[in-house]
């Protein structure tokens, strides 16, 4: 699958969110880089719980990608996107590498200003608690 087919089944989990849908796009094997949590989570389910996690975040905080870089060779892509919670205006980018089979291999987030890393850790950490039970 390309990059850019790779790229629309990822932009059609942010229209739906469905849980299966976005279980089904992510390998095994998968790695999750947090702009707050200094080891890289590995696994597919912790890389679905920090990717289910963020759905929850920003679920009404209108989120929106702005730009974005392809690499249809490389099954890579660096997406821009902006948000706001709690009057914090979020500026991140997602960067996502998939695998020869079209599954997500590494999801690497970046997030500034400062201000916004910091809330959306208390966020993203209090929704990973509810979440496991």
């Amino acid at each position: 699958m390309s990059g850019s087919a790779n790229l629309t089944v990822w932009h059609e989990h942010m229209k739906t969110k469905t849980h299966e849908g976005l279980l089904a796009q992510i390998a095994d094997d998968a790695v999750f880089h947090s702009p707050v949590v200094h080891t890289p989570q590995a696994g597919k389910q912790l890389v679905f719980a920090y990717l289910s996690a963020a759905d929850q975040v920003f679920g009404d905080a209108n989120f929106a990608y702005v730009d974005e870089i392809v690499d249809d060779a490389g099954n890579k892509a660096m997406l821009e996107f902006t948000a706001e919670i709690d009057s914090i205006h979020i500026n991140g980018i997602d960067i996502i590498h998939w695998n020869d089979e079209g599954k997500i291999q590494n999801f690497k987030v970046l997030v500034r200003p400062m201000k916004a890393m910091n809330m959306l850790w208390e966020k993203m950490g209090a929704m990973l608690e509810t979440m496991k039970g």
